[in-house]
C-alpha cells in the first residue's frame, strides 16, 4: 500500500509518501501562496527520492478541508489531475482531524481536542475530538467571543490549537479548563498520508468525478471600486 498525500489547506504547502503506514518521506513548504507548478514538483520528488515511479502509487490522499479557498482548489485539482492520469483512487481526509491526530497521544483521555483553523476577523474552522480520533462534533465555521464553547469547557480540558486558537485565547485563555498549547501545530501531509492508510483499507474512495473540496462556506469576494478620475 504506497500512498502519495498532500495538503495545501493552510500556507503550508506539503507532500508525503506513506507505505503501510510507515512515512517514506516529505517535504514541507511554508509560503503565501502555493502553486500547482509548485506542489507537482514536490510530489515528483518526493516519490523519486524514495526509489519509486509515480505509476507504483496505489493511491493518492488530499487533505479535503476546510481551510483556504484557493489553497484547497489547487490540491484537489492536483490530486485529481494524477488519479485521472495514473488511473488511482482518491482519499479525501479532514484537514482538522488530521490535525487533531498530530496531538492526540500527548493529552489523557479525560481531554477534548479542538483543532483551529483562521476563517479571518474573528471567526474559525474548528470541530472537536477526542484522543481516540473520533469525532465528538462536526467541522463547523465559528464566531469567537467570551461565550464560546461554554458547554465544552465546563464538562473538562479542552486543548485548542492551530492558526485560529490565537483569536480563542485572547478571549478564553484565563478560564481553567482551556488548554493553550505552545507548540504550532499545522495541517501537514504527514497526517493525512497516516489517516488515508486507514481509509485506504476500508475502500472509502472518492468520486472522481463528483469530488469537490469542503470549503464550509463560500468563497466571498468584494467588488473593486472604482477609479476616481
Amino acid at each position: 500500500m504506497l500512498i502519495l498525500s498532500l495538503d495545501t489547506s493552510t500556507t503550508v504547502c506539503s507532500v508525503a509518501l506513506h507505505s503501510q503506514g510507515i512515512l517514506l518521506g516529505s517535504y514541507e513548504l511554508f509560503t503565501e501562496r502555493t502553486s500547482s507548478a509548485m506542489l507537482t514538483t514536490l510530489l515528483n520528488d518526493v516519490v523519486r527520492q524514495a526509489g519509486y515511479e509515480l505509476a507504483q502509487v496505489d493511491a493518492i490522499a488530499v487533505a479535503k478541508g476546510p481551510g483556504s479557498y484557493t489553497g484547497l482548489r489547487i490540491g484537489v485539482s492536483t490530486a485529481k489531475g494524477l488519479c485521472f492520469a495514473l488511473d488511482k483512487p482518491l482519499l479525501a481526509i479532514n484537514t482538522l482531524a488530521a490535525m487533531a491526530s498530530q496531538v492526540q497521544a500527548y493529552f489523557p483521555a479525560t481531554y477534548v481536542l479542538c483543532p483551529m483553523l483562521d476563517a479571518r476577523r474573528m471567526e474559525v474552522y474548528c470541530a472537536f475530538y477526542n484522543t481516540s480520533g473520533q469525532e465528538l462534533e462536526p467541522t463547523s465555521a465559528q464566531i469567537i467571543d467570551e461565550t464560546s464553547f461554554t458547554g465544552w469547557l465546563t464538562q473538562g480540558p479542552v486543548v485548542f490549537f492551530g492558526d485560529g486558537a490565537a483569536k480563542c485565547r485572547a478571549l478564553l485563555g484565563e478560564h481553567p479548563n482551556a488548554i493553550f498549547p505552545d507548540a504550532n501545530v499545522v495541517p501537514s501531509a504527514r497526517t493525512i498520508g497516516k489517516l488515508a492508510t486507514v481509509a485506504f483499507s476500508t475502500s472509502q474512495f472518492e468520486n472522481l468525478a463528483t469530488f469537490e473540496p469542503f470549503y464550509l462556506k463560500d468563497f466571498m469576494t468584494t467588488q473593486p471600486r472604482k477609479a476616481i478620475l
